[in-house]
C-alpha cells in the first residue's frame, strides 16, 4: 500500500489473503501477546465459495518473530472470535447464536474444540479490549436483543460485560458472570431522544442514489470497548474500582462520536450496565472521540498510565452524498482509507500523535485494528483492501503493522 510517506506504518506483513476477494472477506481480526512474547492473532473469515466447508470461521495463528512470520494453528466454526490470556491458559471466545470458547494450554499452539458457554440469545461481538482487575478479566461481548441477523443492527445490540475469575477453568459455563443487558432503544426510552447535537445526522433510508450502501438505518451503538479509570483525580474514578466504562461505536451519521456506558460490579458479584452521569446529574450518552463512528481500539499502557487509540480517520465527513466519489463506499462519514493513533489521559481528550497507515485511493481502505504493546512498540492486527478487494469494507487482507518506540509520540 502506497501513501504520501506520512504514515508511520504502511509496511505491513500478510497474514491472511483472500484467494477469492468476490466470495471471501476477512473480518474482525484481533491480537493477544503472551509473557513469553508470542503473539496469538485471530481472524474470521466469511466464504461464501461453494467449496467452503463452512461460510465462518474463525483462524488463529501464532507469531514467535515478533509478527514477521505466521503459522495457522486451528480453524474453528465460529463468528468473532477474540484471544485473551487468563492464567497459564489462551482462550478464544466468540459465537453468533450462542457464545463458545476454545482454550489452549500449550500458549497457543493446539486448541480444544469450541464449548458452549450461553444459549439463547444472538450474539455480535467486536475484538475490543479487555480489563483485568482483582484476580478478574473483564470483557464485552453484545448480544442482540431482537432477531435482526444479517447487516450491522446497531440500534438493537446491548453490551454485555462478562467477568471471571483468572484462576477458574474459563470453558466452565459456571465460571462466567454476566451483566444486564441494555440495548440502545432502551437507553432512548429510558432517558428520550437526546437533543441539539445533530443526531441523527441522516434520516434513516435511502439518500440520493439506488445504492443500497448509501444509506443510513437507525441509530444505536455497539463494537464496545472495556476501560478502567485508575486515577483518582478522574471526575469518574471509583475508589473502590469496581467501575468499568465501555467506549462503543457510535451509529448516528456523524463523525467522531462515540457511545458511553459504564458497568459497575455489585457488592454480591452481578454487573450493572447503564449511563454515565456529568457532575450535574445529567446521563452522558455522547462523547466526543476521534473515529468514534466507525470500530476502534483502545489500549492502556501500564508503564505510563496513558489510553491509546486506533481508529480511522475521518477527512471529509461533510460532502454532499450526492457529490461523493462513486466509488466512496457507504455515506461520508464511512470512511476507512486511513488509519491514525492517539493517546489521552482520561478517555475524554484525545491528542493526535500520528498517522499509521494511509491507503492511496479512495475505494481501499486499512481499519478495525486490534492492538497490542510488544516491548517499546506498537503492534496492530488490520482489515485491508487494496486493489483486488471487492469493496472499501470487504476486506480481502488481514496485515500486521508495528509502530517503533510508540510511546515517544505522547507530547502532554
Amino acid at each position: 500500500m502506497q501513501g504520501t510517506g506520512k504514515a508511520l506504518a504502511n509496511e505491513y506483513v500478510t497474514v491472511w489473503q483472500a484467494d477469492e476477494p468476490a466470495r471471501q472477506i476477512g473480518y474482525c481480526p484481533a491480537l493477544a501477546i503472551l509473557p513469553t512474547g508470542r503473539l496469538v492473532g485471530t481472524l474470521l473469515v466469511k466464504d461464501d465459495r461453494p467449496s467452503a466447508e463452512v461460510e465462518w470461521l474463525v483462524i488463529a495463528y501464532t507469531s514467535d518473530d515478533g509478527g514477521e512470520t505466521w503459522a495457522p494453528r486451528t480453524r474453528i466454526p465460529m463468528v468473532d472470535g477474540f484471544p485473551f490470556v487468563a492464567g497459564e491458559a489462551v482462550y478464544i471466545i466468540g459465537g453468533r447464536d450462542d457464545l463458545k470458547i476454545a482454550r489452549s494450554d500449550d500458549g497457543g499452539t493446539t486448541w480444544t474444540e469450541a464449548l458452549p458457554l450461553e444459549t439463547g440469545r444472538q450474539w455480535y461481538s467486536y475484538p475490543g479490549s479487555i480489563v483485568y482487575a482483582h484476580g478478574r478479566v473483564y470483557l464485552v461481548r453484545e448480544c442482540r436483543t431482537e432477531p435482526v441477523r444479517h447487516g450491522y443492527p446497531a440500534w438493537i445490540l446491548a453490551p454485555v460485560v462478562l467477568s471471571a475469575s483468572l484462576d477458574d477453568d474459563l470453558t466452565r459455563p459456571d465460571a462466567w458472570t454476566y451483566s444486564n443487558v441494555l440495548s440502545f432503544g432502551d437507553v432512548l426510552a429510558r432517558h428520550g431522544q437526546p437533543n441539539l447535537i445533530g443526531t441523527p445526522f441522516y434520516a434513516p433510508g435511502r439518500h440520493g442514489s439506488e445504492d443500497a450502501h448509501r444509506s443510513m438505518s437507525k441509530m444505536g451503538w455497539g463494537e464496545a470497548n472495556l476501560v478502567q479509570i485508575t486515577d483518582p483525580d478522574h471526575i469518574w474514578h471509583d475508589p473502590a474500582g469496581k467501575t468499568f466504562h465501555m467506549f462503543l461505536r457510535a451509529a448516528t451519521g456523524r463523525s467522531n462520536l462515540a457511545c458511553l456506558a459504564k458497568a459497575t460490579e455489585q457488592a454480591d458479584g452481578n454487573i450493572l450496565v447503564d449511563l454515565e452521569k456529568a457532575p450535574s446529574g445529567e446521563p452522558v450518552l455522547y462523547v466526543p472521540f476521534p473515529g468514534g463512528h466507525i470500530g476502534f481500539t483502545m489500549l492502556k499502557d501500564p508503564q505510563t498510565g496513558l489510553h491509546w487509540l486506533v481508529s480511522s480517520q475521518a477527512t471529509d465527513s461533510m460532502r454532499r452524498v450526492d457529490r461523493l466519489h462513486p466509488k466512496h463506499y457507504g455515506m461520508p462519514f464511512n470512511e476507512r482509507r486511513n488509519l491514525a493513533l492517539h493517546f489521552s489521559r482520561n478517555c475524554i481528550d484525545w491528542c493526535f500523535a500520528a498517522l499509521l497507515v494511509e491507503g492511496d485511493e479512495i475505494e481501499r481502505s486499512c481499519y478495525g485494528g486490534s492492538c497490542v504493546i510488544d516491548g517499546d512498540d506498537l503492534v496492530i492486527l488490520m482489515r485491508t483492501a487494496n486493489a483486488n478487494a471487492r469493496n472499501a469494507h470487504d476486506s480481502n487482507l488481514i496485515t500486521f503493522h508495528r509502530v517503533p518506540r510508540f510511546r515517544k509520540l505522547a507530547y502532554a
